[in-house]
């Protein structure tokens, strides 16, 4: 029997139908109460004339819906598209445009924005509003049908029962290998490209990522980050493999981070750095302190000083430091154990994964050896929608294809392209991105191992390195930086600090103060744009 990835909901609710399985605000769903709600939009969205692998889009902040209909285009035998909230309208229409989007779940006031985007996207039949009156929607194109979600649900009638020992009545025949989402990721230059991902895509990630972080039907899961990045989706997934319940946020302040955790006695939260930048600096209520059982970072390199400070306000939650691809979902998390030995390591592949360290002639590395970050195994995606160009650069043969000897079929691997390297003890190290290296006076330099000096410094509230047009010396590299509860930067500190700690060579050329650090839509902060709006600030010096 095929294993889909709404089977984490529907086999727990056959398991432990009353269990905790969702709450947004004061909603609480069961497993037996989501998994009746997903089968109900399944068919709905059957019954509306989505064909199998046909795409749903899901344009909503967190709330009930957002799960019920993601889910519910993959039970239907379709494929979800979870668009991130804060996008902009010509975001979300090149994307509608791109994966030829058929249904759009979204608000009204959502569909209010976007009137003028939605006209140019012709593949779109139905728009299915989960408020508001259906009848005359304002937004709505004129050649687009638009329902209401309870008209949708409706369909399946009274009879929808947790059917899927297979596949169910009413919806399209699905296996694992079929394409289950595609998760749109921003790129080092032009637009968005969707990474698609199958059912056993997906449904691995859950079972590896709960494994190593030990998640059983007793966690309550916080999901604070947008379900478009698959750090955020797998907080979803995580929660369902183990029985445990997710709870819903989309917060404003980093303070109300906390208060949730303490409210709602959260014993699993994830994020990426600029949160956990700024939740470092705050009180943390001993409710939150006693409920934290772990917590786990993503998305870029968590400064030591960060990491410190958690740890001494959090002393029962493990830490959990994790690197991975959209690509591949996760591919490595360091142990807890191991955080006091090695704080800067990115870890070991998690488990059904195998990583290997590349010549750029795809030769293995040596201990020590910087080269390609390379991933194997069933979480390696289906490759980048309908753009063979980028998929042929980036998915191409395992460097251990040899090792099959007999196999008529090549193994695909995700070839990262970032640099790290490992130890005799097989301990990865985030080295850089390809795409975010300095290169200063022919050094090629990491940005993170100028940052891990800046924040050390105590100095700043966040910083990033940054390398910008030189004449003479290639790039400069440039710290654009917060100051400490909005105090003047102390620039000459900083540049003073480097000196006493790093080369010449990956000495600061210019600090630069800015009132905030901007950020991408995946909260990381945007290292392109803040690149490109200092792009000019060595011009005019000597060459």
């Amino acid at each position: 029997m095929s294993e889909l990835l709404p089977d984490l909901v529907f086999q727990t609710a056959r398991k432990a139908p009353e269990a905790d399985a969702l709450k947004h605000g004061a909603t609480v769903l069961s497993y037996a109460e989501l998994a009746s709600r997903i089968d109900h939009i399944a068919r709905g969205l059957v019954s509306l004339g989505l064909d199998a692998g046909e795409r749903v889009a899901v344009y909503l902040e967190k709330r009930i819906e957002t799960v019920i209909g993601t889910f519910g285009a993959a039970a239907a035998g379709g494929v979800f598209v979870p668009l991130n909230p804060v996008l902009r309208p010509h975001q979300i229409g090149h994307i509608l445009r791109d994966c030829s989007v058929r249904v759009l779940v979204t608000s009204a006031a959502r569909l209010d924005v976007l009137a003028e985007t939605l006209e140019g996207c012709h593949d779109l039949n139905t728009i299915v509003l989960v408020d508001g009156d259906a009848a005359g929607a304002p937004g709505a194109p004129t050649h687009v049908a638009v329902k209401s979600w309870d008209e949708v649900t409706a369909v399946a009638g009274n009879a929808a029962e947790v059917h899927r020992a297979g596949n169910g009545a009413g919806v399209h025949n699905a296996i694992d290998g079929d394409v289950a989402a595609i998760l749109y990721t921003s790129g080092s230059t032009g637009l968005p490209k969707g990474v698609v991902l199958s059912h056993r895509n997906m449904v691995a990630g859950a079972r590896s990522v709960s494994q190593y972080l030990e998640n059983t039907s007793d966690d309550r899961i916080l999901c604070v980050l947008p379900f478009s990045f698959d750090a955020g989706f797998s907080q979803l997934t995580t929660a369902f493999n183990a029985g445990a319940c997710a709870v819903l946020m989309d917060y404003l302040l980093p303070r109300d981070v906390i208060k949730k955790v303490a409210a709602e006695n959260i014993s699993g939260l994830g994020g990426v750095p600029p949160l956990w930048n700024q939740l470092a600096d705050l009180e943390w209520p001993a409710e939150a302190v006693a409920s934290l059982r772990y917590f786990t970072n993503t998305g870029g390199h968590m400064p030591r000083t960060t990491l410190d400070k958690l740890r001494a306000s959090l002393p029962k939650a493990k830490p959990y430091l994790m690197y991975g691809l959209t690509e591949a979902f996760r591919s490595t998390y360091l142990p807890p154990a191991e955080v006091d030995n090695r704080p800067d390591s990115i870890g070991k592949a998690i488990p059904n994964a195998e990583i290997l360290v590349v010549r750029e002639n795809g030769e293995l590395c040596t201990p020590g050896e910087p080269g390609e970050l390379v991933h194997r195994g069933p979480l390696v995606a289906l490759g980048y929608w309908n753009d063979p160009e980028r998929t042929a650069e980036r998915f191409k043969p395992s460097p251990t294809t040899g090792r099959n000897e007999g196999v008529c079929m090549t193994e695909i691997a995700v070839w990262s392209g970032d640099t790290v390297r490992m130890d005799e003890e097989g301990f990865l190290y985030f080295v850089g991105r390809r795409d975010e290296m300095i290169k200063s006076s022919g050094y090629r330099i990491s940005p993170t191992e100028v940052e891990e000096v800046i924040y050390a410094t105590g100095l700043v509230g966040e910083a990033v390195a940054l390398g910008v047009p030189h004449p003479t010396l290639g790039q400069g590299i440039v710290i654009a930086a917060t100051a400490p509860n909005g105090d003047n930067l102390n620039c000459d500190g900083l540049v003073a600090a480097c000196r006493e700690k790093l080369p010449a060579y990956m000495v600061p050329h210019l600090v630069v103060q800015r009132e905030k650090l901007e950020r991408n839509p995946n909260g990381k902060i945007d290292r392109k744009q803040i690149s490109n709006e200092l792009s000019s600030v060595f011009e005019g010096e000597a060459a």
